[in-house]
């Protein structure tokens, strides 16, 4: 053995296990959606329409029982649904994809906004089915139900469930390893 002290090599401190660190986050993400935007675009969607008419359903809750800055749209007199605004997204959506903006992957970021954007005018459409099932305004009625049936049946047609469980299936490893 050798008199002279061992020298330490110094290393970087390793960084802690913290959900704040959102790298493993992202790398996970592209891991799952890089290698088909199909995929990806089918799970934005899905988040776009859940959290679209979970937002819907929150600010007619507000409107209905007077609460925060929420009111009713009227122009000329007449009361303007939310169905409006989805059918125009739809028809935005569907006119931009048509022109092949934000459907191939040279575009990822046109790929992901009209993907959430599609998901948000589609809930805010079939949160009023009702009305155009029925041709009047039964939101807040029994038959009002239609609608949260009709968004049950297009939503697990999206399901984040499908399209996204490889994607929640590494999040959920991630989660254990920063559990150890």
């Amino acid at each position: 053995m050798s008199d002279r002290p061992r020298r330490r090599i110094a290393r970087p401190a390793p960084r802690p296990k913290t959900l704040a660190n959102r790298r493993w986050a992202s790398r996970v993400y592209h891991e799952h959606f890089d290698h088909d935007p199909r995929r990806e675009r089918l799970f934005l969607a899905s988040l776009g329409f859940f959290g679209g008419f979970g937002v819907a359903r929150i600010v007619t809750h507000a409107i209905l029982h007077q609460r925060g800055p929420f009111r009713n749209l009227s122009i000329g007199g007449r009361h303007l649904h939310h169905m409006v605004f989805g059918i125009g997204g739809l028809l935005a959506v569907g006119y931009a994809w048509l022109g092949l903006f934000g459907v191939t992957s040279d575009r990822a970021r046109a790929s992901r906004v009209t993907a959430v954007g599609y998901g948000v005018a589609s809930a805010l459409t079939l949160d009023e089915f009702a009305l155009w099932l029925n041709l009047q305004d039964v939101y807040w009625a029994k038959q009002g139900r239609q609608s949260v049936d009709a968004v049950a049946v297009f939503g697990g047609l999206l399901s984040v469930g499908i399209w996204g469980a490889p994607f929640f299936l590494g999040i959920g490893r991630e989660l254990r390893k920063l559990a150890r």
